[in-house]
C-alpha cells in the first residue's frame, strides 16, 4: 500500500535482538499509521496489567503516511506506551527536524521492549539497529546528550540524522519525564521519557535515506503548492508566526479561563507581564519552524538583560507560561523562561511540573509540608524542580505525580487532575467543553485530543452552552484523531478540513475514503484505546472532573456543575455508541 513501508522494527534490549517485522496491508488500511497503528501494536504486544516500568511494557515510536513528504505540517512523530503517570494509554507528539530523519530510517513504527543491563543508545537505520554502550552519557542533561549522540553514532552513508534523548529526570524515574529532540522539542506528556529511562535507553539516533512510496507524486507536489498559496498568509498562520502560542495568554484571561493561583482564579492580575507582547519585547525573538511548516510558531530567542541574560531557548510556550506564570504566580517572563530551560535540560514536562510546584505552595500554606517556596518565587520553584529531578527529599514525593503527593499530604480534595494527569491552561468552569475534553481524553486531562478551547474561545459555540456541545466536540475529536493517525500538526486544524484530508490521503496512499469512512476509522481507534484503558483498570468514574474544579472560581464565580458534566458525558457516550457507563461494544 502506498504511503507505508509495510514493516516495523522490533527491538528487545534484554535479549539484545533486532528483528524486522512485516505489517499486513489490511492492518494499514484499517488503522493507517501513527496513533492508529501504534495503538493496535500496543494492545497486541503489551501483557494486560503490565507495570509501565517493567521491561515488558512496549515503547513505540511511529510516524504517519504523510511523513517525510511535501505535505505541510507533517514533520512530526508520536511515541506511545503505557503511562507510568496514569497507568493508562500514553501518547505524546513532537516536531522539529528529527521526525524526517526518523521516517527516513524506513519503518512505520519502532517497538522497543526489554531493559538493557547498562545504559545504551540505539542507532536505527534502514538495515535495522545497532545497540551502543553509553554509560558515560548517563547523567547528561538533554542538550549535551543530543549533541554527543549525533557526533558519536552518526552513520556517514546517510545524510539525514536526528536524535531523541532523555535527561536526568527520566533516569531517576520521575513519572512525568519527557523525550527531547532538536533541543527544545518535547514529546512532553504522560511520562514516555520515564519508560525510556526504565529501559536504560539514553537516546536513539535515527539515520536513513528512505522515502515512502506515493500514489500520485505529481499530485502531492501540486497539492502542497496550492495549499501554501491558499494558507500561508491566512490570519491564523500569521498570528502563530508573529506571536506563537503565547498569544493565548490574552485570550484566556479575557475569557476568565487562565488558571491562576493553583486553579483558584481565572484571571491573572499580572497577565500582561507574561503575555506574547512581553515575550516579544523582552527577547530577541525570531520565528522558528519545524520542517514542512510555514507557520514557524516557535519563538527562538535570547534573553537580552537581567540575571538570565544570554539564555537562549525556543519558548516558553503558552502551557509553560500558564503553569509557572499563572498557577505559581510568577510575574516575570524571563523567570518563566529560566524555569522552562531547567525543565528542558532535566527532561520534565512543564505542565505537570508547574502544577506540582503550585500544589506544593498550597500544601505549605496549609501546613502539610515544610519547604521554602511561595507564590511568585522563581528561586524556590527552581530548587523544587531540581529536587524532583534528583528525587531528593520532598522531590521524591512529587516525582511520583499528583495522586501520590495528594495522598501523602492528605490534600486529595484539592488535587486537580483527571486519571492522574493535570489539565492544561484552559479552566473548564468558564470553558465547559474543556471539562468534557479533560474528562474523556484517553491519556488523562488533555487539551490536545480535541483542542476544544478553539471553538469555545473563537465563538463557534458559546462556552457556557451544554445542549449540543458533545456533538461539536466529537466532530473536533474525530478529525484530530485522524490528524494523529497521519501524524499532522494541531495548528493546521483550520486548514485540513475533511475534504482536504480526503485529498491528501488519496494522493499519498491511493485510499479513496470519504468523510464518513474517515470518521469511522477515527472512531475505531477511539474504541480500541477505550478498551485498552478499561483492560488496564480504568473505570467510568475516571471520566469525571476532580472535586476542586466543581467549586466556583474565586474571582469570577464561574463554575461547572456535576450535573452539567454528567449531561456532557451522557451525550458523548451516546454519540460514540458506548453504553451508559462509557463501555464500547466488543471488538469485531
Amino acid at each position: 500500500m502506498n504511503g507505508f513501508y509495510g514493516r516495523y522494527l522490533k527491538i528487545d534490549l534484554t535479549l539484545e535482538t533486532v528483528t524486522i517485522e512485516s505489517i499486513a496491508p489490511e492492518v494499514l488500511t484499517r488503522w493507517l499509521g501513527g496513533k492508529g497503528l501504534a495503538a493496535y501494536l500496543l494492545a497486541e504486544l503489551n501483557p494486560p496489567g503490565v507495570d509501565p516500568m517493567a521491561p515488558e511494557n512496549a515503547l513505540i515510536f511511529a510516524t504517519g503516511p504523510l511523513a517525510n513528504s511535501m505535505i505541510w505540517g507533517s514533520c512530526r512523530y508520536g511515541v506511545f506506551t503505557k503511562s507510568p503517570l496514569t497507568g493508562l494509554f500514553a501518547e505524546s507528539y513532537s516536531g522539529g527536524r528529527t521526525p524526517d530523519a526518523m521516517d527516513a530510517a524506513g519503518f512505520d513504527a519502532v517497538v522497543i521492549r526489554g531493559q538493557a543491563k547498562k545504559p545504551v543508545v540505539l542507532g536505527i537505520h534502514p538495515g535495522g539497529a545497532d545497540i551502543h554502550p553509553a554509560r558515560d552519557l548517563w547523567g547528561m542533561e538533554t542538550y549535551a546528550a543530543e549533541d554527543a549522540i549525533k557526533a558519536r553514532f552518526a552513520r556517514p552513508e546517510y545524510r539525514k540524522k536526528g536524535a531523541v534523548v532523555i535527561g536526568p529526570a527520566a533516569e531517576s524515574g520521575v513519572r512525568f519525564a519527557v523525550i527531547e529532540n532538536d533541543y527544545w522539542r518535547s514529546a512532553g506528556r504522560t511520562g514516555a521519557g520515564t519508560v525510556m529511562g526504565a529501559k536504560k535507553l539514553k537516546g536513539i539516533l535515527f539515520t536513513g535515506d528512505r522515502k515512502r512510496p506515493q500514489a500520485d507524486p505529481d499530485g502531492v507536489k501540486a497539492f502542497s503548492k496550492k495549499f501554501m498559496a491558499d494558507f500561508k498568509d491566512h490570519a491564523a498562520a500569521q498570528a502563530y508566526k508573529n506571536f506563537g502560542t503565547p498569544m493565548l495568554v490574552r485570550m484566556t484571561n479575557t475569557a476568565g479561563a487562565f488558571p491562576t493561583r493553583y486553579w483558584q482564579q481565572g484571571i491573572c492580575p499580572h497577565w500582561e507581564k507574561i503575555s506574547a507582547d512581553a515575550l516579544v519585547s523582552r527577547f530577541k525573538v525570531k520565528p522558528n519552524a519545524c520542517a514542512k511548516c510555514f507557520m514557524a510558531c516557535g519563538n527562538l530567542g535570547t534573553l537580552q538583560e537581567g540575571r538570565h541574560a544570554g539564555l537562549t531557548l525556543e519558548g516558553p510556550e503558552y502551557e509553560t507560561i500558564y503553569a509557572f506564570g499563572g498557577l505559581c504566580m510568577i510575574d516575570n517572563i524571563e523567570e518563566i523562561a529560566y524555569l522552562n530551560d531547567i525543565c528542558d535540560r532535566l527532561g520534565m514536562d512543564t505542565i505537570t511540573a508547574g502544577n506540582l510546584c503550585a500544589f506544593t505552595i498550597e500544601a505549605v500554606k496549609r501546613g502539610r509540608v515544610d519547604f521554602p517556596v511561595d507564590y511568585g518565587d522563581p528561586d524556590g520553584v527552581a530548587e523544587l524542580l531540581r529536587r524532583i529531578a534528583r528525587r531528593e527529599g520532598i522531590g521524591a514525593v512529587l516525582a511520583e505525580g499528583i495522586r501520590h503527593a495528594a495522598k501523602v499530604w492528605s490534600l486529595e480534595d484539592m488535587a486537580v487532575h483527571v486519571k492522574g494527569m493535570e489539565p492544561a491552561g484552559y479552566d473548564p468552569r468558564p470553558l465547559k467543553g474543556m471539562g468534557l475534553a479533560y474528562g474523556t481524553s484517553d491519556r488523562g486531562a488533555c487539551h490536545l485530543r480535541a483542542t476544544f478551547y478553539k471553538p469555545e474561545l473563537s465563538g463557534m459555540i458559546p462556552p457556557e452552552q451544554i445542549e449540543g456541545k458533545a456533538k461539536l466536540f466529537l466532530e473536533f475529536e474525530s478529525r484530530l484523531t485522524l490528524f494523529d493517525m497521519l501524524i499532522l500538526c494541531r495548528f493546521y486544524r483550520d486548514f485540513y478540513l475533511w475534504d482536504t484530508l480526503e485529498e491528501a490521503i488519496a494522493l499519498v496512499t491511493g485510499l479513496e475514503a470519504g468523510e464518513e469512512t474517515l470518521k469511522e476509522k477515527a472512531l475505531d481507534v477511539a474504541n480500541l484505546i477505550r478498551r485498552f484503558n478499561l483492560r488496564e483498570g480504568m473505570t467510568p468514574r475516571d471520566d469525571r472532573l476532580p472535586r476542586f474544579l466543581h467549586q466556583p472560581l474565586q474571582d469570577t464565580g464561574k463554575v461547572i456543575s456535576k450535573q452539567e458534566m454528567e449531561r456532557l458525558l451522557k451525550d458523548y457516550y451516546r454519540l460514540h455508541g458506548w453504553d451508559e457507563n462509557g463501555v464500547p461494544a466488543p471488538q469485531e
